[in-house]
């Protein structure tokens, strides 16, 4: 007979329901009767211990959790500033955010005994401050000019500059190939924290809104305010659903991606049709909707000129998504032959920083490879390769 996981009843319950996971997924995943795992969480029976190991790996928690005598001291969870009416976080946004709050908690300990020293620009401003001061103090500090940039791959730029700053940046789309993040759900999300700052940026996305996400984020960062995001990008509609922090750090990622000084230098001819719209967008790495709303507010533009470009620009969003479907369809049918590159998206998702910190770590013999591992999601058989592929 197989051996019984004495467990914690209401801890097994409280590692479930903390995932967001129902009893009819957990049920199957084991798989048992939806009634034999109510029996499990109320202590009239025990699963065996395969069994148990089977849910902690489903709900993504150390295995001796379950047999702690109380429900432990979990993560709080972070400040909701999504817009009104979003819907409840699923299981794939509770991992991201617990897994990215995990690598935030250690790697700020690291420093914390290190006596490294705390990070200047981390709350340095306000609600109280001006948006366009906050956002130069942004460009400043990462050395960037807004337009002027060294490649097509801005967003590549500003995570380089970031992390070179001490701004540990993530970026995923998924858990598992059967975990998928929703960008409706959550687009990204701010950990401030003086010595080791994260921000999460979700690549379901597309590159224009993930920038404005990212540079968004970086807002929070320099006003302290941790927290969760979507629907990032400024609307003129809907604003008094949002947040008063959103709509801050909204202002402060257009007037960094778009500065006042520039765009007043481009003359309302410019704008003569949605293609000249889209085509100044890429230069400045943004939607043609995020340009539009920042020249309205300008008063670059009238209401009206505002109204015809951003029908003309939802057509041929609508096209852009259509061919970014299939672009997406044909690099599934390459990626089914190679698959895509593991150790890149696990850079992106754990962040290079990050990385190369845990590897120091791990080299100096300062953690154990189990928790090595953990922490970068890759056996430690396999870290010279994701090594190699940091400074790529």
């Amino acid at each position: 007979m197989a051996d019984k996981a004495y467990i914690t009843p209401n801890v097994l319950k409280w590692a479930r329901e903390s995932a967001r996971i129902s009893e009819e997924i957990a049920a199957a995943k084991v798989p048992v009767s939806i009634e034999k795992l109510k029996e499990w969480e109320a202590g009239t029976s025990q699963p065996t211990m395969r069994q148990a190991q089977t849910l902690a790996k489903l709900y993504k928690r150390p295995f001796a959790l379950f047999f702690l005598p109380e429900i432990p001291r979990d993560f709080q969870p972070l400040q909701d500033f999504r817009t009104l009416g979003s819907k409840a976080l699923t299981t794939s946004s509770i991992f991201i955010i617990r897994e990215i709050q995990q690598k935030q908690s250690w790697i700020s300990d690291v420093y914390a005994d290190n006596k490294e020293e705390k990070l200047a620009f981390v709350g340095r401003f306000n609600l109280n401050d001006n948006p366009q001061r906050v956002a130069n103090d942004i460009l400043q500090t990462l050395s960037i000019t807004p337009s002027f940039y060294k490649s097509d791959n801005p967003i590549k730029e500003w995570i380089e500059a970031a992390e070179t700053k001490g701004i540990f940046i993530s970026r995923t789309s998924f858990i598992h190939s059967r975990l998928k993040l929703d960008a409706e759900e959550l687009q990204g999300f701010a950990i401030s924290d003086k010595l080791a700052p994260f921000v999460f940026v979700n690549s379901d996305d597309w590159n224009a809104a993930q920038l404005f996400t990212l540079v968004h984020e970086l807002a929070h960062i320099w006003i302290a305010e941790t927290g969760i995001s979507n629907e990032v990008e400024p609307h003129l509609k809907q604003r008094d659903k949002q947040h008063p922090v959103e709509l801050f750090c909204n202002e402060v990622a257009a007037n960094a991606l778009m500065p006042r000084e520039i765009m007043l230098d481009f003359d309302v001819s410019l704008f003569h049709s949605s293609k000249d719209v889209f085509k100044m967008a890429n230069q400045f790495g943004v939607s043609s909707f995020a340009l539009l709303v920042r020249a309205l507010n300008l008063s670059i533009i009238s209401v009206s000129t505002y109204q015809k470009l951003k029908k003309q620009a939802e057509l041929d969003f609508i096209e852009y998504q259509r061919r970014e479907a299939e672009r997406k369809a044909k690099q599934k049918e390459k990626e089914k032959l190679g698959g895509p590159n593991y150790f890149l998206l696990q850079l992106n998702r754990n962040s290079r920083l990050f990385t190369q910190a845990v590897l120091d770590a791990f080299r100096g013999g300062y953690i154990e490879p189990t928790l090595a591992s953990n922490l970068l999601n890759v056996q430690v058989n396999k870290f010279q390769k994701l090594e190699s592929h940091i400074l790529r």
